[in-house]
């Protein structure tokens, strides 16, 4: 009897711990439960951030869409060479020649330095197709940079690039072509405004000085570099100073009369073989 009791006893002391684990199990998934509740609650976004997620998503497939990283070179190149054919086949509109054609004035390349600059135009009598030239050999420069802007700046400087080489070397006249300065101001104007004012204003107090046209450009184009460099315009500066190299090399005709003492001066009787 005593032992039936003592069994009765220790089954219902187990039914009780039992049903005690079970409920401090539930209590204890339930918070468990709820916390993780409260932390989803807490980690999933709001719609506001959720929608900017999208939005930015949107906005990087599209930007990577419509141009290409650019260090993935094999799909950047073709942009590059699309920018500086582009410039070139701008730049080489001989307009000194097409216009002096047009006038009736004859090859403007049969007289004085025999480039198609706005200075040899000057040469056949005619000031006003002289100053259309000088406009049209320098807005073909701004409107290549402008046009390629929208890709990017680097895709500006290659088609400001291509359009100095076009005027240099046009395709349509066996690749003789001017000096290039007015192309130069042009390009300047287009990339960044500020250095083309300091371009003509460096000209114009050399002009004034020393009556030299050849001698100013020259002088010109290493103004812009300083001036670039002293603002931290590194690109514009290392691209100015590419132009100026070539504009160097082109006039080395002029450096070499001026060196000589020989080159005429702005409104002299000298006819010098300068842009």
């Amino acid at each position: 009897m005593f032992a039936f009791q003592l069994k009765d006893a220790v089954a219902r002391n187990k039914r009780v711990d039992s049903g005690k684990q079970q409920k401090s199990f539930a209590d204890t998934t339930d918070g468990v439960g709820s916390e993780t509740h409260e932390a989803s609650a807490f980690l999933s976004p709001c719609p506001t951030y959720a929608n900017a997620g999208m939005i930015i998503r949107q906005v990087n497939t599209t930007t990577s869409s419509s141009m290409p990283d650019p260090i993935n070179w094999s799909l950047s190149w073709p942009f590059f060479l699309s920018a500086l054919f582009f410039g070139y086949m701008l730049g080489s509109i001989p307009f000194g020649y097409l216009l002096t054609k047009f006038a009736g004035l004859g090859d403007v390349r049969s007289i004085g330095s025999g480039n198609i600059g706005a200075t040899n135009v000057l040469r056949t009598g005619n000031k006003k197709i002289a100053a259309f030239t000088l406009l049209g050999d320098a807005l073909k420069g701004t409107i290549a940079v402008l046009l390629a802007w929208r890709f990017g700046q680097d895709i500006a400087i290659l088609a400001g690039f291509g359009a100095f080489l076009g005027h240099l070397f046009p395709v349509w006249l066996k690749f003789k072509g001017g000096k290039g300065v007015a192309t130069f101001i042009g390009i300047a104007l287009g990339l960044y405004w500020p250095a083309a004012l300091i371009f003509l204003g460096v000209w114009l107090v050399m002009a004034l000085i020393f009556r030299y046209s050849s001698l100013s450009a020259l002088v010109a184009s290493l103004g812009i570099i300083l001036f670039c460099v002293l603002l931290e315009r590194w690109q514009f500066a290392e691209f100015f100073a590419v132009l100026s190299i070539i504009l160097w090399i082109k006039h080395h005709e002029n450096i070499g009369r001026l060196i000589k003492g020989t080159e005429s001066k702005i409104g002299g009787s000298k006819q010098a073989k300068s842009e």
